[in-house]
């Protein structure tokens, strides 16, 4: 008979991490590398959305990289694993901000907010960005209460929430969908 996708270790509302310690499904962690995973999957998302052959390689980089952070999320820090799990570098934060700045470089500067939307890839966009929002807030929640993460995940986090906003700015650019820029009612 073919692996089983169910185990049922989990009826009970607790999992393993990585390493063998058990814990509550609705853990900081847990929630955590929960919200990492949506972000993932929003990303695959907006991959097949755009459609743009020059961001494919680019988001697919990016996703491998989601499930190193997983991986670190899911794993107790307490254990010592015989397994080698992926880290995240440095050099993973530069590639976000050099793509960042590319970006940039071909967009209007910014001189009010700017609305989510006009083109369902656009939006589609601004939500993954708010998804990754949320993951960083659950790693710095994470690290207010003394659970082990590598800075380089909330660093990594941040930067792919700036990396999101200039992307929305940039396919936006590239489909031909003008900006709307946010009118204060005063």
């Amino acid at each position: 008979m073919a692996n089983r996708i169910y185990t049922k270790t989990g009826d009970k509302g607790n999992t393993s991490l990585i390493g063998g310690t058990k814990v509550p499904k609705n853990d900081i962690r847990i929630e955590t590398y929960g919200t990492v995973d949506e972000l993932n999957s929003w990303i695959g998302h907006i991959n097949d959305v755009l459609d743009l052959p020059a961001l494919k390689a680019e988001l697919k980089e990016i996703q491998d990289r989601l499930f190193t952070i997983g991986s670190a999320l899911a794993t107790d820090a307490d254990k010592e694993l015989n397994m080698r799990l992926p880290d995240l570098h440095e050099s993973d934060i530069v590639f976000l901000e050099t793509k960042i700045d590319a970006m940039t470089s071909g967009l209007p500067e910014m001189k009010s907010f700017i609305l989510p939307g006009g083109h369902p890839a656009v939006s589609a966009i601004h939500i993954v960005r708010c998804v990754c929002r949320r993951a960083e807030r659950l790693a710095v929640s994470m690290q207010q209460h003394d659970l082990f993460i590598d800075e380089k995940i909330i660093r990594y986090l941040n930067r792919l929430s700036d990396y999101l906003f200039t992307l929305a700015r940039y396919a936006g650019k590239l489909l031909g969908v003008e900006e709307t820029l946010w009118k204060a009612r005063i």
